[in-house]
């Protein structure tokens, strides 16, 4: 499945995802625990980017992998691990809520995407 998410900041720099046919708490769609800082590196300090992401392999995507999956108690989700980025070794750890198990039906073992330009 591949599906392309619009993330924004907004007025209090915080980062969140565009998932229109989400029915839930709007602070669910929150980007934290490092996945906010990846949302920096990919916008380049802008305050929106798109990310085509999908639970089958793309070529030349970004990869993350699912390191352990969370009990509901903590949060649900998952925690994953982005090996590298834009070519450079980052070991970087985050997590993704239980939305990124609405949007994929299951909790990918890997989640591939690429930056699409906005326009």
């Amino acid at each position: 499945m591949e599906r392309l998410i619009r993330f924004y900041k907004n007025a209090k720099g915080e980062w969140y995802a565009d998932i229109p046919e989400w029915d839930g708490n709007e602070a669910d769609l929150q980007m934290v625990e490092g996945a906010d800082e990846l949302l920096e590196w990919v916008s380049v300090s802008t305050n929106e980017c798109s990310l085509l992401m999908a639970d089958l392999h793309m070529p030349n995507a970004e990869i993350l992998k699912l390191i352990y999956t969370r009990e509901e108690n903590l949060g649900g989700g998952g925690d994953y691990l982005l090996e590298s980025f834009r070519g450079n070794y980052i070991n970087h750890k985050l997590w993704l809520c239980g939305v990124t198990e609405f949007v994929f039906k299951e909790l990918p073992e890997k989640i591939y995407f690429k930056e699409q330009l906005v326009q």
